[in-house]
């Protein structure tokens, strides 16, 4: 069973809205919508949900940053069942094309992140092992992945006192792609000494060992990988590959003679067209790979041909990470107005691309199937589904079949905004007296604008005008934003105008007012979806209030604004029918970038400590040296130490915010 731990209980709103919604599951309503405003609890709802249903969850967010929030909040509630982070390992992703009006190639150019790569393959494992498994995942989850069966099927199992012999083991753990190394071992590595055998899995933290002894296993322990000293002891372990894209020989060797006659095929085709220089082209970048795959069980494209290493056939759905789950789980679709259309667009776009590489002969046409997903087919995929947001789309809606239940109110009894809606000649001169308003009270405000250009315009004149204020959009880099916003809870700036604010997953309860320019422009940055959202940027405050200046009546704005006045009148009544007093959200000015993948302890590493990627990069290989130069002279307590400060800093990767 799930165990769910929390700091506090669950107030009769969302208990009502676990109830409701457990109750159309149980009548076989398998999509629903939770309609929860900001700061309802809905992540909480939703543990509640996963507890009472007891079956293995996938919740899909729109992107890393919402997904590893969500992965700390899982693992809080369920600190004693397995929670995992599934998204995409790459640092830096240059996917392959060619653009034909230039003549030009652009070659794939990745940067995997190990640590992100140990976790997606910890989740599904988690999954093979244990139905009680949650698992936080981007839109990645759709992409083609290996099947459950295979990944299981070539996993190694050791049992304590089993026959066993060294040679063999070694032999083993190469075919799933361990290499040998004699100094400090590493994920992915195997070391030999006398009559053990050490392995640190692709998906642990620690390695284990194998200790044999007249022909059988005596011993299995996992152990620190600096001192040496066991952790704990185990009947028996298993080892899964160390890689997703790892194959074994024997299956490269069946498969290289159906690539061949596939390309043979291709060149004919190119030639019967009187297109020599494409069937050239492909069979030299083809008969290139097929040599790489036989010499060394993998080639830089190998994703190119997952088709055949699944034993698929054109058209077949791709396995993902959703096969693992079985054929009874939830699904959560989180932010579902954002997450939701990006589902629908991946296959798509990725097709676009591959489809020019194909057409140029760049790559054979089962190159198409290795794909995410397409909409329909994940639709399939999926069972019990509950949607997600505080603005349901109508999509949402209607796959629900109307089926809403909505979360209104907040355990902290804080309201919706008070909103005020202002035509004035002049909005920015206008605005002026409750910004001084504000800022005298110690508060903050944003103000949202519709281009780069006059975000940075307002910018520079409240600095002339004296204000202490920022501008926020697509533009500024990723370490400057959260700077920006660092700011802002600390107080060294008062005002912060962006573009897209309601984007940036900003949670700041020091913020009162929020102003909305040009409310009335037509399109997605003033649709009501989009006012809601930025209406709810001032809802963490006890005295939050909302300002929209427009030109002309708007029905967007008028359907936002009905909705928001509905909600407030709502959560007023519900606080006063059980007697709750709303109170300020109070929080450390550090939360904003919560570090929360970083172990305890007195070294606590922050993003804004480092200038770029390499600055960060450089700083864990300096570490890491340190640490195996402590290691080698038997100085184990401060090699343990570098330990932990290189594995913190190794976590500030997963997030965002280093995506440019």
């Amino acid at each position: 069973m799930y165990r769910l731990t929390a700091d506090y209980t669950i107030t009769p709103a969302q208990e009502q809205a676990v109830k409701d919604i457990m109750g159309k599951f149980n009548r076989g309503i398998d999509r629903q919508v939770l309609l929860g405003v900001t700061g309802s609890g809905k992540t909480f709802v939703v543990a509640n949900l996963i507890r009472e249903l007891n079956r293995p969850a996938l919740v899909l967010s729109p992107n890393k940053s919402l997904a590893a929030q969500l992965y700390q909040e899982f693992r809080q509630f369920f600190p004693r069942n397995r929670v995992g982070y599934f998204i995409s390992y790459y640092d830096y992703y240059q996917p392959e094309a060619y653009l034909p009006q230039k003549n030009s190639y652009i070659a794939k150019e990745v940067q995997i992140n190990r640590e992100i790569e140990r976790l997606r393959i910890r989740a599904v494992r988690d999954l093979l092992e244990s139905t009680q498994s949650v698992v936080v995942a981007s839109v990645s989850a759709i992409y083609s992945f290996g099947s459950p069966a295979d990944f299981k099927a070539r996993s190694l199992r050791y049992h304590k006192n089993n026959p066993g012999n060294r040679e063999q083991l070694v032999r083993e753990l190469v075919m799933l792609g361990y290499e040998r190394e004699e100094g400090l071992i590493t994920p992915g590595k195997l070391r030999v000494r006398m009559d053990t055998v050490e392995v640190f899995p692709a998906d642990q933290d620690q390695p284990q060992r194998v200790t044999l002894a007249g022909g059988r296993i005596r011993a299995l322990e996992t152990f620190d990988s600096i001192s040496g000293e066991p952790v704990r002891s185990h009947e028996s372990i298993r080892i899964f590959p160390v890689s997703t894209l790892f194959q074994p020989s024997d299956r490269i060797r069946r498969i290289i003679p159906r690539i061949k006659e596939e390309l043979a095929r291709r060149i004919r085709y190119f030639d019967d067209r009187g297109e020599p220089e494409y069937a050239q082209r492909l069979k030299k970048r083809t008969l290139y790979d097929l040599d790489m795959l036989e010499e060394m069980g993998y080639c830089p494209g190998i994703e190119n041909y997952a088709m055949y290493l699944s034993g698929r056939e054109f058209g077949e759905s791709p396995p993902t990470l959703l096969n693992f789950f079985g054929n009874d789980f939830l699904t959560v679709i989180d932010e579902s107005h954002i997450t939701l259309p990006q589902l629908r667009g991946m296959f798509e776009g990725d097709r676009s691309r591959k489809q020019t590489l194909v057409k140029y002969g760049f790559r054979l046409p089962s190159a198409l199937e290795n794909r995410p997903l397409t909409f329909t087919e994940f639709n399939r995929s999926i069972g019990r589904t509950l949607y997600v947001s505080a603005t349901p789309s109508s999509e949402e809606i209607d796959s629900a079949g109307g089926q809403v239940t909505e979360l209104l109110t907040r355990p902290t009894g804080l309201l919706d905004p008070a909103i005020e809606i202002r035509r004035r000649p002049s909005p920015v001169r206008d605005m002026v007296p409750e910004l001084d308003r504000e800022i005298s009270q110690g508060n903050r405000v944003l103000i949202t604008t519709l281009t780069k250009g006059a975000a940075e315009k307002l910018t520079e004149f409240l600095a002339r005008e004296g204000y202490r204020v920022s501008y926020l959009h697509a533009e500024v880099k990723p370490l400057e934003r959260i700077r920006v916003i660092q700011r802002l809870r600390e107080g060294t700036a008062d005002i912060l105008v962006g573009i897209n604010l309601l984007r940036e997953g900003l949670d700041l309860p020091e913020v009162s007012l929020v102003i909305i320019l040009d409310a009335d422009s037509r399109g997605y940055l003033r649709s009501k979806t989009a006012l809601i959202q930025i209406l709810g940027r001032a809802s963490r405050n006890l005295n939050g209030r909302a300002i929209l200046y427009l030109h002309r009546p708007a029905a967007s704005v008028t359907a936002a604004v009905e909705e928001s006045r509905r909600r407030r009148s709502f959560q007023v009544a519900y606080n006063q029918s059980e007697g709750i007093i709303p109170r300020q959200i109070r929080r450390k000015g550090d939360h904003y970038y919560d570090d929360a993948f970083t172990i305890g302890g007195r070294f606590t590493p922050r993003l804004s400590e480092y200038n770029s990627r390499e600055d960060l990069q450089k700083a864990i290989e300096r570490l890491t040296t340190e640490m195996k130069t402590m290691a080698d002279r038997l100085e184990f307590n401060r090699a343990i130490q570098l330990r932990e400060e290189v594995r913190k800093l190794k976590n500030l990767f997963i997030t965002e915010y280093w995506e440019d």
